[in-house]
């Protein structure tokens, strides 16, 4: 697998940065982050301790349904849902369509690289 590089920027930022690149004033390089956080906040809320955890039994056990992680974990399944669900709008994860229509989680990567500017000259 391999490393998801993640950053954080406001709303405005990123849409003129998006801007930006759509004019060709500014080229997108491939060391520069692939995922968007608006806040140091929200980085910490995805990928919390628990969330952390439950990518790591993911990884791990490769459960074939969302029942089966259910199962594993201990969480309810539409807990589950919502947070994968949203793990997925990140990147972090992907929601395939198994057998019989059940979803199986699956990790896209095995790391995620955090890029945080402390000035504007920084990034």
């Amino acid at each position: 697998m391999s490393t998801l590089k993640v950053g954080i920027a406001s709303y405005e930022e990123m849409k003129a940065r998006t801007l930006a690149v759509a004019r060709g004033q500014c080229r997108v390089s491939a060391d520069e982050p692939k995922v968007w956080f608006t806040s140091t906040e929200s980085f910490a809320k995805v990928l919390s301790a628990g969330n952390r955890k439950l990518l790591r039994v993911i990884a791990e056990r490769a459960p074939q349904s969302l029942d089966e992680l259910a199962q594993m974990t201990g969480k309810a399944k539409s807990n589950l849902s919502r947070t994968l669900r949203t793990m997925e709008s990140y990147g972090l994860v992907q929601l395939e369509r198994g057998e019989r229509g059940r979803i199986a989680p699956r990790i896209l990567f095995d790391r995620v690289e955090l890029e945080l500017p402390l000035s504007r000259k920084a990034s």
